[in-house]
């Protein structure tokens, strides 16, 4: 599959963007433990990132890739562990599909929430999101906080909310890995992950770029 859907506007921006491609398809080597669908968001974050490792450090649920175009194709929500994630993402693809990103951080209630409990705000924006009713059926978009992604993982340990799909990149020292193994023991969500330490919003918006483009070329195709 090409890079069939693409933001360029210009010819030379789009020749760029196919020679890129083409060069993390001929440096990347052996690919064959990926499914075509999940090639298409491995090299974007190659592609996004000039590391070639994550050929083999980005793992996926069985259905993630499918699970993750039906929630956007449905618009379901996206909800963010950081700013810098929902700044990131297109937002013509987005509205292409009626979807909203949403992100609580920075939130002056949940400051006030993390100091008073002794949590992390990340924490506390996962169950203001909770509260809103975006974690059960939405994406879960986590690239810096592993504590946002440990929330929505006892949010489902304890049945209280079932996300479509959940994208865990977690990047760093303390929990991140855990945090990414606990998450990828998971059967009944889909999920998306980078191996060990390295991870980031860079990664999560390069997947769900990804995610995106596949649901458009889906739909194109329909």
């Amino acid at each position: 599959m090409s890079n069939v859907i693409t933001e360029q506007l210009t010819k030379a921006g789009q020749q760029i963007e196919h020679d890129s491609f083409a060069i993390v398809d001929n440096e990347a080597g052996s690919h064959e433990g990926y499914s075509e669908g999940e090639w298409q968001i491995v090299r974007r974050m190659i592609h996004a990132t000039a590391d070639f490792e994550f050929n083999g450090l980005a793992r996926f649920h069985s259905e993630a890739t499918e699970a993750g175009i039906k929630a956007l194709t449905s618009g379901a929500p996206i909800v963010a562990d950081v700013e810098m994630i929902c700044v990131g993402l297109s937002q013509p693809r987005l509205s292409h599909f009626g979807v909203k990103t949403n992100h609580f951080i920075a939130d002056e209630d949940v400051i006030a929430q993390a100091k008073a409990e002794n949590t992390t705000r990340a924490v506390q924006a996962m169950r203001k999101a909770h509260k809103k009713g975006l974690i059960d059926g939405g994406i879960i978009a986590v690239g810096n906080a592993p504590t946002a992604l440990l929330e929505v993982l006892d949010m489902i340990k304890h049945g209280v909310a079932k996300p479509a799909m959940i994208v865990g990149m977690p990047v760093g020292f303390v929990s991140a890995a855990e945090s990414k193994d606990a998450l990828s023991e998971l059967t009944d969500v889909p999920w998306l992950i980078t191996k060990g330490r390295k991870g980031g919003s860079t990664l999560v918006v390069s997947a769900l770029h990804a995610l995106l483009a596949l649901a458009e070329a889906k739909q194109k195709s329909a």
